[in-house]
């Protein structure tokens, strides 16, 4: 029994870790076609107001894409945090700082998780006629946001990973693993 329990084991921890690669690997590889949308799901806001380093990382690779001319307009998703900030508006004004017109953000405050962000993009998507639109997150969190993305019918037109990186994202990686397999079996009217 202790040896089946012990297989058993080994068996689980290696599907883990080549789901944890998966993920990484479509995460670190870029790659965005020019189209219409990129979209930035929420992070922390920190006390203060202001953007948190990973959020940071998030909207400075999306006014990135903004500026080279890769995309037409950028969509900012996220709710009010713990600090009682609302993370879409904290982001518009970081990105108008940045030198993204305020006429090209498109602010989502009902984003509270990255299934709530899915929803109203694929409504934007579809309400606008957007080519499909670029994921924009750290690099642990994009597979999940483009299966949730797909679960209610848009494909994307690529992705960026944030340049921002930290201990926590060990963490954050494993967390994924289970995050995707709970999506994989989730479908639009489930959440809310």
């Amino acid at each position: 029994m202790t040896r089946f329990f012990g297989w058993s084991l080994s068996v689980v921890l290696v599907c883990f870790l080549c789901a944890a690669a998966v993920i990484s690997m479509v995460g670190l590889t870029d790659s965005a076609e020019e189209t219409d949308l990129a979209v930035v799901p929420g992070n922390t806001v920190l006390p203060s107001g202001a953007v948190s380093p990973r959020l940071k990382g998030r909207l400075d690779a999306a006014a990135n894409l903004f500026l080279h001319g890769k995309v037409k307009a950028v969509l900012v998703s996220g709710g009010i945090g713990a600090e009682g900030f609302d993370e879409a508006d904290v982001m518009k004004r970081y990105l108008v700082a940045q030198g993204i017109p305020g006429a090209a953000i498109v602010t989502d405050n009902k984003g509270i998780n990255t299934f709530e962000t899915a929803r109203y993009t694929a409504a934007l998507v579809r309400e606008k006629g957007y080519r499909p639109p670029i994921v924009v997150t750290q690099f642990f969190h994009i597979a999940r946001m483009e299966l949730a993305l797909q679960k209610f019918g848009v494909a994307t037109g690529g992705h960026v990973h944030a340049r921002h990186f930290e201990a926590r994202d060990v963490y954050s990686l494993a967390r994924e693993v289970f995050g995707y397999a709970g999506y994989a079996f989730k479908q639009p009217d489930s959440v809310r």
